[in-house]
């Protein structure tokens, strides 16, 4: 049997942020995909029509949560599969400082454009 290994500790806070983060997206992708396929068909998604979306403040919250949350659970699951496969020491601390640094950076890019759309700035 092949042997299994995580560099998650179970019941660890980055651990649990990994399920709660996947659950929240999980969540949130059925409602945009309802909201942008149902309710409104892909042809009629204008840009004017997603800027009246992020004027409403639960619609604005909802979408950076739900960038806050994709970033963490893909740059997490990143770093970890990283560390799994070995990676120690100073490229380790280096790597998660990138990885930490190009986060935060897309998450106030985004949160930026998501202001600048509801008219926010």
């Amino acid at each position: 049997m092949a042997e299994r290994y995580s560099s998650f500790t179970p019941g660890g806070t980055t651990w649990l942020l990994q399920r709660v983060t996947a659950a929240f997206l999980v969540v949130v992708l059925a409602f945009h995909f309802f909201l942008l396929h149902f309710v409104n068909h892909a042809a009629d998604v204008t840009f004017a029509g997603t800027q009246a979306r992020m004027e409403n403040v639960g619609y604005f919250l909802t979408m950076v949560l739900f960038l806050i949350a994709g970033t963490f659970h893909g740059v997490n699951g990143v770093y970890n599969a990283l560390v799994n496969q070995g990676l120690k020491g100073t490229q380790k601390k280096v790597v998660l400082a990138v990885l930490v640094i190009a986060s935060l950076a897309l998450i106030a890019q985004g949160t930026y454009v998501a202001t600048v759309m509801a008219g926010w700035t």
